[in-house]
């Protein structure tokens, strides 16, 4: 699987039968699903905590590390994914649209290289 070939469906499907083989459905209620999302946001921002933007790009030349990041990032997937599921939301539809609004918040005319201005 990559990104260029998998679907978000394909992985919804994969997330869902891993959890389905556990019996894990009935804890995949959206207050426990958003406090692991977050739970495991926290963990990957523990990598970068204490070093500054620049230094963050290291970790790329680590492969342990980015390994751990990887890890980190895939939990969040996974409950982003999981998620969008138990609450029947088409994350795809979800992110188009929020694209839509956050190009009419933020043009690209006014916002260019400038992460304060906003379009109110």
């Amino acid at each position: 699987m990559s990104d260029r070939t998998t679907t978000v469906d394909r992985l919804k499907e994969a997330v869902q039968q891993f959890a389905r083989e556990r019996d894990w459905g009935k804890f995949h209620n959206p207050k426990n699903l958003s406090m692991g999302l977050a739970a495991e946001a926290a963990e990957l921002m523990e990598h970068f905590l204490w070093v500054d933007g620049e230094e963050s790009h290291l970790v790329k030349e680590d492969a342990a590390k980015l390994g751990e990041v990887a890890d980190e990032m895939a939990d969040v997937a996974c409950y982003l994914l999981t998620m969008s599921y138990t609450l029947g939301i088409d994350l795809s539809d979800a992110i188009r649209a929020k694209i839509a609004k956050n190009a009419v918040k933020y043009p690209a005319d006014k916002c260019r290289g400038d992460h304060t201005v906003r379009n109110e």
